[in-house]
């Protein structure tokens, strides 16, 4: 099968060192296997995307000398097939609607009969099920769709869900899912939330599949979320990718690089004369 990997950016801000080693280990390892690289924009959430961070983050790929095979795919091209898939899991009984808000999640979670601290996983606070009991025909406005994890995991056994392949250099190897892990770890994930066609978690295993990615390069921050994709994956009846989770660029205190780091952002390097090959050094590629 022919390599096929892709970097798909949100247009809420500038690109910075970290967004520039993911696209270019991408772009080069793509390029080495004589495979595609693909550009994704990532502007499902239309409250915090602009077209001028957009313009920006094609200006700064091409300046660094990146080049994709065929025109970007921009997520809010393609709501219908998001809510097609939430609508899949739905009819499979899998899904409801969800009215908390972060808050009663955070009330909940710090409740005086909890012990210990609340349980986090890849989205923060691990939700407690307080909607779990209510029929997707109870359906508000302003509710979100949720997966129940415990009947995901119970059809996932029947239909056969696998583990996923990683290539990255800290967690080499094959990783199985279990039910006990992604109920404890995970659990009720957002699918989707009020004024978006869907959550991350959805929309990528989507993307990735429509687009026929053979292999997933991104950073460290998202190997915890892998599982929940995979699972996905596996009930939507789509192909698992090989997973490659390179790590983070960080600032001199050791802190994750963020899109408001304006000192580190691509267009800022630029501005002040450095050249693609001083980027590249910069980020050890």
């Amino acid at each position: 099968m022919r390599f096929r990997t892709r970097f798909a950016p949100s247009p809420t801000g500038p690109l910075h060192l970290g967004h520039a080693y993911s696209a270019i280990l991408a772009h080069d390892m793509a390029r080495a296997a004589g495979g595609d690289f693909l550009l994704r924009i990532d502007d499902i959430d239309q409250s915090r995307a602009r077209p001028v961070w957009e313009a920006q983050i094609i200006t700064d790929l091409q300046w660094l000398g990146l080049t994709w095979d065929g025109p970007p795919r921009r997520q809010s091209d393609h709501l219908p097939a998001y809510r097609a898939a939430i609508d899949q899991l739905g009819q499979m009984g899998l899904t409801y609607p969800c009215h908390c808000t972060r808050r009663d999640i955070r009330d909940a979670a710090n409740a005086p009969q909890e012990i210990g601290p609340p349980p986090t996983g890849p989205d923060g606070l691990i939700y407690p099920g307080t909607c779990r009991h209510r029929p997707m025909a109870a359906m508000g406005p302003g509710d979100a769709i949720r997966l129940d994890m415990t009947k995901a995991m119970d059809m996932a056994r029947q239909t056969a869900a696998r583990g996923f392949d990683e290539t990255g250099p800290a967690h080499q190897g094959h990783h199985p899912i279990t039910a006990q892990n992604m109920i404890a770890t995970i659990g009720d994930i957002v699918l989707a939330r009020p004024a978006m066609g869907a959550a991350y978690h959805l929309s990528v295993v989507i993307d990735d599949a429509e687009q026929a990615v053979t292999h997933v390069i991104r950073g460290q921050d998202l190997f915890a979320a892998t599982a929940i994709h995979v699972l996905l994956q596996a009930l939507l009846d789509l192909p698992t990718p090989q997973y490659h989770h390179h790590h983070l660029i960080r600032d001199d205190t050791g802190k994750r690089l963020a899109k408001r780091d304006d000192a580190r952002a691509i267009h800022s390097y630029r501005a002040e004369g450095a050249t693609p090959q001083d980027i590249r050094r910069m980020i050890g590629l």
